[in-house]
């Protein structure tokens, strides 16, 4: 088999590599669930009458995603007995996701009371499961690529996450206007079987590392071997505030679109559907970029890019209903988040040390997610009080100290 990280190989053929194929699949099978308990949600829950406040709450759903490293541990130091370390793991979590995501669509949360209650528990069981789902996809796919690769392959990671993500909050804000919400949620479940195939058929990554074997191998060395590096603490710092307001900005995007007039099927068509190309453009353009500037220049420019890419809520914000200016300012969203997304993953994972894969990106991941569940659970106020305009200016604002920081942690002029 040809190593396309090899600097002898053309650089498109660096991109016909099998091993991103199965990186792609994964992608897609973590990015699924995850708007599941984001658009899907959301969107019933103000179709049943749940207030703003409350929706915005709802994103505390999501803690699994700032937890995970907590458990992470767990699966660097077991293995099933059956299709060896990583896969084994993923084919028992991916049945379980499977069966809570039909769970939920069995919920009645308009009904109020116990059934609102119900609805959560199956989003939080959700969330939980695809944390960890994440922990294993992540630990796959750091120790499966070459150090060379971990940029472009995590584009395809990105890219196969992003289509995950479209086939909930595109396909299935779409088909809401036509099935019930249990059809909905099955069709969804429906949708993780290539990732179950991907678990079967793939190979499992070469141990180049002996796993944990004792308690404070698998869950105490991890964090030592990790805070013994300089500046560790103000990495994390630089970890949870480099991608915060883009997070803030997407966190209540589907209230916003429907106050603004558009149906679920404009949100599902425009918003999804044609964010989706400008997806895969950002997802290959970003891996093209990290290939030819490394992964320092690459956080710089699209971290800017992120940063301008928000304002055009704002913009939106004050022009209302006009489906031209929503196609723009969701293709440059979708474009500039992809491409950082991608820089900000293939950065973490070049930080890793393979004997402790999962345990310490789970630590950064987990960070990364903050965001997008804490911070984001009281945007709703926020966009309640100052208006959905001031709400992403502010959102574009604050991404600001996350930028600054990359002087120390990845100066423009050192290549990585």
């Amino acid at each position: 088999m040809i190593d396309s990280s090899s600097p002898s190989v053309p650089f498109l053929g660096r991109f016909l590599n099998k091993r991103f194929v199965v990186t792609f699949a994964m992608g897609m099978a973590s990015g699924l669930p995850l708007l599941i308990t984001i658009t899907l949600m959301q969107a019933w829950a103000k179709e049943a009458g749940v207030s703003l406040e409350e929706i915005g709450l709802m994103a505390l759903v999501g803690l699994p995603y700032t937890l995970k490293f907590v458990w992470a541990p767990i699966f660097d130091r077991f293995t099933l007995p059956f299709l060896g370390r990583r896969r084994g793991w993923l084919l028992v979590i991916q049945l379980a996701l499977f069966a809570a995501i039909v769970a939920m669509g069995l919920t009645r949360p308009e009904q109020g009371g116990g059934q609102v209650t119900l609805f959560v528990a199956a989003a939080f069981l959700i969330t939980f499961l695809s944390a960890s789902q994440d922990i294993v996809v992540d630990a796959y796919r750091r120790e499966d690529l070459t150090d060379r690769e971990l940029g472009l392959g995590s584009s395809y990671y990105i890219y196969g996450y992003r289509v995950g993500m479209l086939v909930v909050s595109g396909g299935g804000l779409i088909l809401a206007d036509h099935l019930s919400w249990f059809q909905d949620f099955l069709v969804m479940a429906l949708c993780l079987i290539p990732g179950i195939i991907t678990t079967l058929i793939a190979r499992e990554p070469p141990v180049e590392e002996l796993p944990p074997t004792t308690f404070r191998d698998s869950v105490v060395a991890p964090f030592v071997d990790f805070f013994a590096k300089r500046g560790a603490a103000w990495m994390l710092v630089f970890i949870l505030l480099y991608k915060v307001g883009d997070n803030m900005a997407t966190a209540l995007s589907t209230p916003f679109y429907l106050d603004l007039g558009f149906s679920k099927t404009e949100i599902g068509a425009v918003v999804k559907l044609v964010g989706f190309w400008a997806t895969l453009v950002g997802s290959f353009a970003g891996g093209a970029v990290i290939l030819r500037t490394g992964i320092n220049r690459a956080l710089w420019i699209f971290g800017f890019l992120q940063m301008f890419s928000t304002l055009g809520f704002a913009l939106l914000a004050r022009m209302g209903h006009h489906v031209g200016l929503l196609t723009g300012v969701i293709c440059a969203e979708n474009l500039s988040a992809g491409m950082g997304t991608a820089a900000f993953v293939a950065f973490m994972a070049s930080i890793t040390n393979k004997k402790f894969t999962a345990t310490q990106y789970a630590l950064l991941s987990s960070l990364m997610g903050v965001p997008r569940v804490l911070i984001s659970s009281v945007t709703g106020f926020l966009a309640q009080w100052l208006g959905w305009f001031d709400f992403f200016l502010l959102c574009s604002l604050i991404a600001l100290p996350g930028m600054a920081m990359l002087l120390k942690f990845a100066p423009w002029h050192e290549m990585r």
